[in-house]
């Protein structure tokens, strides 16, 4: 047999628009290679949820490799270390080079990848690592970043190959689970669902975007839901970008579809917004474990373990945060603005720090991308000095967003019986309610475990505080300069960092 062109999938698990998957096919016998590392699955940001997602991805491909290959020869599976797989693929059988995507992890991932390169260059295996989702490894500034974005999701797509020689290497077997997280309702893998899903909402769910996303109510199915297939690979990137672009066309050129152009540009702004958060992480690695702007963390170190229990739990006393908690526990998906009002309670009601909450929303997310996860967490803590205070009231919200308790009444079923009038703040109902309604505050419900509008009030002034030295202003000046997304044709200077965290939004 000769050496093999090895292509190692990671989260980009699909054949359509996989350049590796392309350029080795064209060189030779190719080994498909997928290496289940029960490491990373043991990390704090990891869980089954999660693992069951990227399996049924998994089994996908294999059947779309096998269909290429025209035989029974499809995904190899190693289990362990990637470099001792590797190692013993290349004694084995030899390794003429290595395929993959670059990757935006979490730091495991980062130094995984790091001991990869080191053992292909020890080895004298060319080692060639594509850029994916128009993210720029070594960027030194983003101008003109929004400009490079664009030229990569309007190349064409990669082809699948239109010939693909499979190496007959044994496989080890698909782990069944990797913890007892239970998810029932989770969204499943593979990319047949979804393009079945990117289908959906471009031809008729997306009318409803622009104003159902906000809403836990509306959102599921108003929002794309494809999430998780662009964080494992099943879609990418690219190919969701040019759907939407060509959806956009026909709206602009079609009164009939004319009512979805708003609801579609949203979308796609969403989608390079997307690539901007990894690239933040891919350019300023440090976040996934310390604040942006470290005065902005104030003293928020230690857990409270009975406040961060009870918030973790979905039993604040607050009805549609413990909603919120209790469907993401169910089905690992939330929407945006839910996901912000979660991390804001966390970090500026209770006090609690950036990272453990953001370790506990990571484990739930079945979505889970790291790039996103830590900028969106360091951004609703108030820990990057470049974006304003949200603290939600989430009493507000919950009136706002949820305004019969149909929400709350499917997530806390112990406040079924109470009438939409209380079911926001059940603990202000007399005594005699709350027996009538078969729902003691303090007995059946928790009673309210921090005092909303006091604990928003002192957090806003810690804040305050923390932002308003000159030291503070300038780290924030740095930091906008590194890190605001400027295209050539887009003004050099976005407004000053005091305007916009002046902005302490109690929406």
């Amino acid at each position: 047999m000769p050496p093999l062109q090895v292509v190692w999938f990671k989260r980009d698990l699909r054949t359509v628009d996989h350049a590796p998957l392309y350029e080795a096919s064209q060189r030779g016998q190719v080994a498909p290679l997928y290496i289940f590392e029960p490491e990373l699955w043991r990390q704090p940001d990891a869980s089954n949820r999660q693992w069951r997602f990227a399996r049924e991805c998994l089994q996908e491909l294999d059947r779309a490799l096998r269909r290429l290959a025209r035989r029974p020869s499809g995904l190899i599976l190693h289990t362990g270390d990637a470099v001792e797989v590797l190692e013993q693929i290349h004694q084995t059988h030899g390794i003429a080079a290595l395929w993959a995507h670059q990757e935006v992890g979490n730091d495991w991932t980062f130094q995984r990848d790091r001991a990869v390169r080191c053992w292909a260059c020890e080895r004298g295996v060319p080692f060639h690592e594509i850029p994916q989702d128009g993210v720029i490894r070594g960027l030194q500034s983003r101008e003109g970043w929004r400009d490079h974005w664009d030229a990569e999701m309007r190349r064409p797509l990669v082809p699948e190959p239109p010939e693909l020689q499979v190496a007959p290497l044994p496989s080890d077997p698909l782990p069944e689970s990797v913890g007892d997280d239970a998810c029932p309702l989770a969204q499943r893998g593979g990319r047949s669902r979804g393009l079945a899903l990117l289908r959906s909402f471009l031809s008729h769910r997306v009318r409803s975007y622009a104003r159902g996303l906000s809403s836990p109510l509306t959102a599921p199915s108003a929002c794309s839901r494809l999430s998780p297939y662009l964080t494992y690979g099943a879609l990418s990137l690219r190919e969701v970008v040019q759907a939407t672009r060509r959806a956009i066309e026909q709206a602009s050129s079609d009164p009939k579809f004319a009512g979805r152009l708003r609801s579609l540009q949203a979308f796609e702004a969403r989608l390079s917004w997307r690539s901007h958060f990894v690239q933040r992480l891919e350019s300023l690695p440090s976040i996934e474990f310390e604040p942006m702007h470290p005065a902005l963390a104030n003293d928020r170190t230690q857990v409270d373990p009975a406040l961060f229990e009870a918030w973790a739990q979905g039993r604040t006393g607050y009805p549609f945060v413990d909603a919120c908690m209790r469907t993401l526990h169910a089905t690992g998906w939330l929407n945006f603005r839910m996901r912000a009002m979660l991390t804001a309670f966390a970090c500026y009601h209770l006090w609690q720090p950036w990272r453990a909450v953001g370790l506990h929303l990571a484990r739930l997310f079945v979505d889970y991308e790291p790039g996103i996860h830590w900028s969106q967490i360091q951004m609703q803590a108030g820990c990057t000095g470049i974006s304003a205070f949200r603290i939600y009231n989430v009493v507000k919200q919950s009136h706002d967003q949820d305004p019969t308790g149909a929400f709350i009444r499917r997530w806390v079923p112990e406040l079924a019986r109470v009438p939409a009038a209380w079911i926001h703040e059940p603990y202000r109902m007399p005594p005699e309610l709350q027996r009538q309604y078969g729902c003691v505050i303090g007995v059946d419900y928790p009673a309210p475990i921090v005092a909303h509008e006091l604990t928003a009030r002192a957090a806003r002034q810690k804040l305050f505080e923390a932002y308003r030295t000159p030291e503070a202003k300038a780290i924030s000046e740095q930091l906008l300069q590194r890190h605001s997304s400027r295209s050539r044709r887009e003004p050099r200077h976005a407004p000053a960092p005091a305007q916009q965290l002046g902005l302490f939004d109690p929406s």
